[in-house]
């Protein structure tokens, strides 16, 4: 295949043996089910069948990719060991005598390389919070609870210590040290980064913003066996294991785990991050499915995902190409075209807005710590005025449609974690009557963190009661649970 047919766009996906009508179900029943979905790619025989993105996304947009970081991590360990400057069977601890309290633990103390990058660390859990000013520290100054290489147990700390390795090695952080050597060579993003820990590292674990693309062109490598085009830019024999199950994980429902990268059914693979940031990879049908989303606070979500994507799209896909349907791929293209993210559902007016137009009302003590507030309205937009512990705010939002805009609150992290931004996030707001008295107010957080909050606003004669659920990680902690008011 020659360089340029690489992730160029197919005439149709019919030519790559995909209907254009599965495809369009697929995107209807995701649309159907009010997920947030962000973004989509299906690659099959290294061209794109189908890609859309749900505005304000697109092609170009750099997404919080959360734990698929894990996987990108992985591949810089087979850099390095790749270039004999580290081996699996390395002890962690050698790298961390600066980290690592005397005596160590003899468990820790035997913890290596290959341990980590299977998820079989000695702890049962992540060793660091939120609030460990040292999480590489935290690794080690925290008792374990097993010997290593015996469990799976998941440990975003064990990645965090593989990351910080890259770095003490190479000198750079772990993205800049696999530029050259892998991300350049298949167009990787320029500005693609990855948000620090406390102590100033790549946050491996967690933290890379990269786009759609980029991710689903590093799962093209590994599906390749360590190529893209001619050009084996990390060893085959490396990449056969990190996509190869090391370690059983089956009490946790699923089917194996290689380095850092999830084992699937039917020979395949995935790299997996919080809120559905996927990569299916199925090598004996040569087919990728890639996606965006934030899916955080609905537990189904991801796993309708994946159940769409493999009944709809999986279980049709022919090894042939397809007799073309021009009018439905037409309809599909369409659809792609038009896609955004929906709005909260319901109905646009209320015999109660003018009842609670600009009317202030005052809050009991409440969790949120929210002291009054007030809606206006006007036409198919509105604004939600309201006075907390960091002082007053408004969020605008639409009536039927989304609005783009600042979220209130400017104490949550930015490019560091531990470091307040001092910034807003960015995010979509929407309200909708969901009976007559009753408001609900969806907002998402589309910035380098994803959340949302749901909020419901119920009012009667001159009171209101307030619910508030939040579903993002480390923020919005002060928009959860209830509160009531005259």
């Amino acid at each position: 295949m020659k360089l340029n047919e690489l992730f160029t766009l197919s005439s149709s996906p019919e030519r790559l043996g995909i209907s254009s009508s599965a495809v369009l179900q697929f995107i209807e029943t995701i649309q159907g089910e009010q997920i947030c979905m962000h973004g989509f790619l299906l690659l099959r025989h290294g061209q794109i069948a189908a890609e859309g993105y749900w505005a304000p996304y697109s092609e170009t947009s750099m997404h919080r990719m959360y734990s698929v970081s894990k996987s990108f991590v992985s591949l810089a360990i087979g850099l390095l060991i790749d270039e004999g400057k580290i081996t699996s069977s390395d002890r962690v601890v050698t790298f961390f005598n600066d980290k690592s309290p005397q005596p160590i633990d003899p468990y820790l103390a035997k913890a290596t390389v290959r341990d980590l990058l299977m998820m079989a660390s000695p702890h049962i859990k992540t060793a660091y919070t939120r609030y460990d000013p040292d999480w590489a520290a935290a690794f080690f100054n925290s008792k374990p609870s097993h010997i290593p290489g015996t469990l799976f147990a998941y440990d975003t700390s064990a990645t965090v210590i593989l990351s910080t390795i890259v770095e003490r090695i190479s000198g750079i952080p772990f993205l800049s040290y696999m530029r050259e050597r892998l991300l350049d060579p298949i167009g990787f993003s320029k500005d693609a980064r990855c948000i620090k820990t406390p102590e100033g590292t790549s946050w491996g674990g967690s933290g890379v913003i990269c786009s759609l693309r980029d991710m689903a062109k590093l799962a093209y490598v590994c599906m390749n066996k360590g190529r893209w085009n001619d050009h084996q830019l990390i060893s085959e024999s490396y990449i056969r294991e990190a996509t190869s199950k090391q370690i059983d994980n089956s009490l946790t429902g699923n089917h194996g785990y290689g380095y850092q990268i999830w084992m699937e059914k039917n020979n395949g693979f995935s790299f997996r991050g919080m809120g559905s940031q996927l990569a299916y990879c199925f090598p004996d049908i040569d087919l990728i499915f890639a996606c965006i989303a934030d899916t955080q606070g609905s537990p189904h979500a991801e796993v309708n995902i994946v159940h769409a994507f493999r009944e709809k799209i999986v279980s049709a896909t022919q090894e042939s190409p397809l007799p073309n349907d021009n009018a439905t791929n037409t309809i599909l293209n369409e659809t792609i075209k038009t896609l955004k993210i929906l709005p909260q559902q319901g109905n646009h007016t209320s015999s109660f807005e003018r009842k609670v137009n600009g009317k202030w009302y005052s809050l009991n003590e409440n969790p949120m710590g929210i002291k009054r507030l007030r809606f206006s309205f006007l036409g198919d937009e509105g604004i939600w005025e309201y006075e907390n512990a960091s002082g007053e705010h408004q969020l605008r939002f639409g009536i039927g449609k989304t609005i783009q805009g600042p979220f209130p609150q400017k104490n949550y992290f930015g490019e560091k974690i531990g470091t307040p931004s001092g910034k807003s996030y960015d995010c979509l707001s929407s309200a909708a009557w969901v009976e007559d008295h009753k408001l609900n107010m969806l907002v998402y957080i589309t910035d380098i963190y994803l959340g949302s909050i749901k909020m419901t606003f119920s009012f009667k004669d001159n009171e209101v009661t307030v619910y508030m659920a939040k579903a993002a990680e480390w923020f919005l902690d002060e928009y959860e649970g209830v509160a009531t008011g005259h």
